[in-house]
């Protein structure tokens, strides 16, 4: 039994997948912080119809099952899609079946739950901070900087770290844009589905662990950073 799981944590495709899924959310966790902060902001602070509908955007991945996410990205970043086409075309950039596309997935996994907790607390007390800022001569800039970044900085921390673990959790919008092409974009939760249907149950354990690992490492921070 010990020797099974052991031989499962050292197969090629257990390092393949964790080394690959480390690249992937250290490129897609500062876009989720660069995206996600302003998102907030904007969502919490603003108002209107145009607000509203990129609100209802960002709920998306929340509420569509992940499959659906995943093909209406497909059909959006495809060969032939809208927005897949001119990228090809005019950046030489492909998303589909690609490291950058496994990337996307895990942005659009990890959004909503880093925009959440930033609108929420634009929405309370902040309020009365900006005013007072814009009060005192400071542009918008400053404010957001100054003032709303230090504010909603465990709000941030909390965003980020629920993110992260939905992310690396991906399964569907992955699947869909990545393709789970072994060797190339099979990431650890894609290599557990594959370790499960070919009946190696063992290298989906390891996998399984190791994930479990990782989220209860950021809830235990996360509840720290709540306690500060």
């Amino acid at each position: 039994m010990f020797e099974d799981w052991l031989a499962a944590a050292l197969h090629p495709e257990v390092a393949f997948s964790v080394g690959l899924t480390v690249r992937i959310m250290a490129v897609a966790v500062p876009i989720l912080f660069l995206l996600g902060v302003p998102l907030g902001y904007l969502l919490g602070k603003g108002r209107g119809k145009l607000v509203a509908t990129i609100d209802m955007l960002v709920s998306l991945p929340l509420i569509l099952p992940p499959m659906a996410v995943g093909f209406a990205l497909l059909l959006l970043f495809g060969r032939q899609g809208p927005l897949g086409a001119p990228l090809l075309r005019w950046l030489d950039v492909e998303l589909v079946f690609s490291f950058p596309g496994l990337v996307l997935a895990a942005v659009t996994a990890g959004i909503p739950l880093m925009v959440r907790p930033v609108q929420a607390a634009v929405r309370g007390d902040l309020t009365r901070l900006i005013e007072l800022s814009a009060m005192l001569g400071k542009n918008g800039l400053t404010t957001f900087l100054r003032v709303v970044l230090p504010h909603c900085r465990r709000s941030i921390a909390a965003g980020l770290f629920l993110a992260t673990g939905r992310a690396l959790g991906e399964v569907g919008v992955s699947l869909l844009l990545g393709g789970d092409i072994i060797g190339r974009t099979n990431t650890v939760s894609l290599e557990i589905y594959n370790a499960v249907f070919s009946g190696d149950f063992p290298r989906a354990g390891v996998l399984a662990l190791l994930l479990t690992a990782v989220s209860l490492g950021l809830t235990v921070v996360l509840k720290k950073t709540g306690k500060e």
